[in-house]
């Protein structure tokens, strides 16, 4: 298997308007693949202006903010190409597409570093930062996951957070707690028939 980072990806459109997604960037050698489902504003975004920031958050607000639809979040140009980065992020990459691999559900943009910067020290390992991203991953695997196997693993994340959260992981788990009550409450309507 490859080694996958987490980043916040920034892309643009052909008007200059940032988009940032939580991906999973894909190791590939030299090369780090960018792999956005078929449709997703990102892909658009990717064919239409090829290149891409990655940013390297330790605020996983920001994460679990863009996958319960809070998506605004500072920015600021970047370096080497066309785009925007997080403005807090400890720090980033400029990427390059240098090819495309194209595939029916998720297209692989091969991309090549052209610029990384570090913005600010790193203060460590959070067990409750772990948490809040697997968590944010689960919430977007509700259609693929049995309900069971999301509960259980909901059961575990928990434990990391009631032991190291901080106000900055609390607020996260609240966002993405939402999303699993949402989750939960139409489990219960389909039973009901409702």
């Amino acid at each position: 298997m490859p080694r996958i980072v987490e980043t916040i990806v920034t892309t643009m459109d052909a008007n200059g308007t940032a988009h940032i997604a939580p991906l999973g960037l894909i190791e590939d050698g030299p090369h780090w693949i960018i792999a956005p489902f078929k449709p997703s504003r990102t892909l658009d975004n990717l064919r239409a202006v090829p290149y891409a920031a990655a940013s390297h958050t330790d605020d996983v607000r920001v994460i679990a903010g863009c996958v319960t639809g809070r998506k605004i979040w500072p920015l600021t140009p970047t370096t080497a190409v066309k785009g925007a980065r997080l403005a807090d992020c400890v720090s980033h990459w400029e990427l390059r597409v240098e090819e495309v691999i194209e595939d029916s559900e998720r297209p692989r943009f091969k991309c090549g570093i052209v610029h990384q910067e570090t913005h600010k020290g790193w203060e460590g390992f959070n067990r409750a930062q772990a948490a809040v991203l697997e968590l944010a991953v689960l919430t977007t695997r509700f259609r693929m996951l049995p309900p069971k196997k999301i509960e259980d693993e909901l059961r575990y994340l928990e434990i990391a957070i009631s032991k190291t959260a901080g106000p900055r992981e609390d607020e996260a788990w609240e966002w993405l707690m939402e999303k699993v009550a949402a989750w939960r409450q139409s489990l219960f309507d389909k039973s009901e028939g409702t």
